[in-house]
């Protein structure tokens, strides 16, 4: 979606810029040129959690060894020393991590230390560092200490989360929790501001704020304004002059900021998906750009709507190197298992000619017709064989989608999840539903009491007249009946009747999804899917209540839902509090960023949303990444009596 080519910000997508700037500190915080002919120097990286969680979507082990890694450990495991190699870290400046530097530079485990701290660090630690330098005469030996500004993690071009590790700390929970106290909200607030401080650095662009008032977004926007401007008022080491602010870069736009409270919507993390990285996010275990399957063992013996029996696991990547997967993430699943048909199709075409080939050149001098064939064949042949390599990785590439669809399609049909999904498009789009709330969640094979939590949250947060108390009871009753767990309820009521004081609900646009004709080509049973039983829904675009608001205020509309959203610049020398954008030239380039949490469906929504916007870009950002399963936790959390 972001291509290289453009100017401002985005042009090098976020992706790119830290995958430079890590390349950059691997290299000992020297740019790294990608044709110098010269060795690289080997050395080993001792990463921290964070670290790892960093660098895995963006480095893959073949471009760490490229770059001279030959080992990269834990930096709290136990590591042997290896007195003539250098060592480069990547770690977070806390207690326990530098307590670990300083016994490494004790115990003389490394030739020389390259210290990166993905956050800065504070004075007081860089000197109990020298202290333990100086205690152990090493201190020639620590060769340069670095503040990298690379706190937050990059999983597509364009989108970011903020950690993986500890992120119960910044959670929806952490945030909404009603017994949090000043000082512990404060440190929530900081842990996000200092990501998002160093997202920033790493982007190279002071933004304009935007955010909604009386929300922890709006927390979030006083601590980043303040922070952005104490670093642009230290002329000599502010982090938004010299290198990291290319040439030209900016120089007619700044990139907005719009700062979203997930309470805003918290029906979309709930809502049952119909694309395939949502779906693979929502039924399978899904993170950090890897899959992890469980080689199923069929259905024997299970009962109705109960989950396969499992056995062997299987780790795959989907990264922005498989070329299937860029192209058909966003897509609607049926769409995705017709697409994998096809690739398997005509790889197996190709797979033939090459065997035909082979057997025509195998041929003695007898048969007339080979002779005559075998001067164009040889052309053939050997461009047949020196595409075997491609070959074989479009083979790697169809094994590993049919495996994750067919664990997806699985899910599907057990958990009837088309009607999950039909039914809440239906209601979140207020269209007439067809079918009786009850019948469904009373429905036993359909879907897993999550399921229907799911659904009935959904009815109860979309609904514009909340049920009257004698229906309640019933679906309640329906809900304990089919097995589920009543917390999460319990604390939407509590939002809504919140939400209510403060504005009227949400809506959710008014199209909504087209079965198709059932008689699609997947549906043949020649097909590796048998889809049958399972609605072909075709997706109908309409934007979900984070598309609309980046709407209103990248292209400078009025709108009563955005008219009152604060706006922050923090290039202004006094920054007063204002709600009057001071910009009126619509932005080309957005970051959208989710405190308390978002989802693949929000972010898939803004890149269609996107795609219709001549040269316009747009990131998407959030605090934590959670699948509904993960948020259903959480309110159930809140929900507790």
């Amino acid at each position: 979606m972001v291509g290289a080519k453009m100017a401002g910000a985005a042009a090098a997508s976020i992706r790119e810029r830290q995958t430079v700037a890590l390349k950059r500190m691997l290299n000992f915080n020297v740019p790294h040129v990608k044709n110098s002919t010269g060795e690289p120097v080997w050395k080993v990286l001792i990463y921290d959690r964070f670290g790892q969680d960093i660098i895995s979507p963006l480095l893959s082990v073949k471009e760490l060894r490229d770059m001279g890694i030959t080992l990269h450990l834990l930096l709290h495991s136990d590591r042997d020393p290896i007195p003539d190699v250098p060592a480069v870290y990547f770690i977070m400046p806390t207690e326990e991590n530098i307590d670990r530097i300083c016994q490494d530079l004790r115990n003389q485990l490394y030739e020389s230390y390259y210290l990166n701290f993905i956050s800065a660090i504070s004075r007081s630690k860089l000197e109990d560092i020298a202290n333990a330098a100086l205690a152990a005469s090493a201190v020639t030996q620590v060769a340069k200490v670095f503040d990298q500004y690379l706190n937050f993690i990059t999983l597509e071009d364009d989108m970011f989360v903020l950690c993986n590790q500890n992120k119960e700390l910044v959670s929806y929970r952490a945030i909404n929790r009603p017994d949090i106290t000043d000082t512990e909200m404060e440190t929530v607030m900081d842990t996000i501001v200092d990501s998002l401080f160093c997202f920033f650095v790493t982007l190279g662009a002071v933004p304009i704020i935007r955010c909604s008032r009386g929300t922890a977004a709006e927390m979030v926007a006083v601590k980043l304004d303040k922070k952005l401007r104490e670093n642009l008022r230290d002329a000599r080491n502010s982090l938004f002059t010299g290198d990291t602010l290319g040439a030209g870069q900016f120089s007619f736009q700044r990139p907005l900021l719009v700062l979203i409270d997930r309470n805003i919507d918290l029906a979309t993390p709930l809502h049952h998906t119909w694309t395939y990285q949502a779906l693979v996010h929502d039924v399978l275990d899904f993170h950090l750009n890897r899959v992890n399957l469980e080689e199923s063992s069929g259905m024997e013996n299970s009962p109705a709507g109960a989950r396969p029996k499992r056995k062997n696991k299987k780790s795959y990547d989907l990264t922005p190197v498989d070329k299937f997967w860029q192209k058909h993430k966003g897509s609607p699943f049926p769409e995705v298992a017709e697409s994998v048909q096809q690739e398997l199709e005509s790889y197996r075409a190709q797979e033939d000619e090459v065997k035909r080939l082979k057997s025509i050149m195998g041929l003695e001098g007898e048969d007339e017709g080979a002779i005559s064939m075998l001067s164009d064949n040889t052309a053939k042949l050997t461009s047949a064989v020196s595409s075997l390599p491609e070959l074989l990785e479009k083979k790697r590439l169809i094994d590993l989608h049919t495996n994750v669809a067919t664990a997806v399609l699985e899910h599907i049909k057990a958990r009837k999840l088309d009607v999950y999904f039909e039914y809440e498009e239906k209601i979140m789009s207020k269209t007439t539903l067809d079918k009786s709330l009850l019948d469904i969640i009373s429905d036993p094979d359909a879907g897993t009491p999550e399921d229907k939590m799911r659904l009935f949250l959904i009815y109860y947060i979309s609904a514009q007249q909340a049920p009257s108390e004698a229906d309640l009871e019933q679906y309640k009753k329906a809900l304990t009946d089919a097995g589920c767990n009543l917390n999460p309820l319990q604390y939407i009521k509590q939002w809504k009747a919140f939400a209510k004081m403060a504005s009227a609900p949400t809506s959710y646009g008014n199209t909504t999804t087209k079965p198709m004709g059932l008689l699609s080509r997947v549906m043949n049973t020649g097909s590796q899917f048998v889809m049958e039983g399972v609605k072909n829904l075709v997706l109908k675009q309409q934007n979900l209540p984070v598309t609309r608001i980046l709407d209103n205020l990248m292209e400078m509309k009025s709108n009563p839902e955005t008219d009152d959203y604060r706006y922050f610049d923090p290039k202004m020398l006094r920054g007063n509090d204002s709600s009057v954008p001071r910009n009126k030239n619509p932005f080309q380039e957005a970051i959208v960023f989710v405190v308390g949490g978002g989802n693949y469906i929000e972010y898939q929504n803004l890149v269609d949303y996107i795609k219709g916007k001549q040269g316009k870009h747009i990131l998407y950002g959030c605090s934590e990444l959670f699948n509904a399963t993960q948020f259903i936790k959480q309110l159930s959390q809140l929900g507790q009596k």
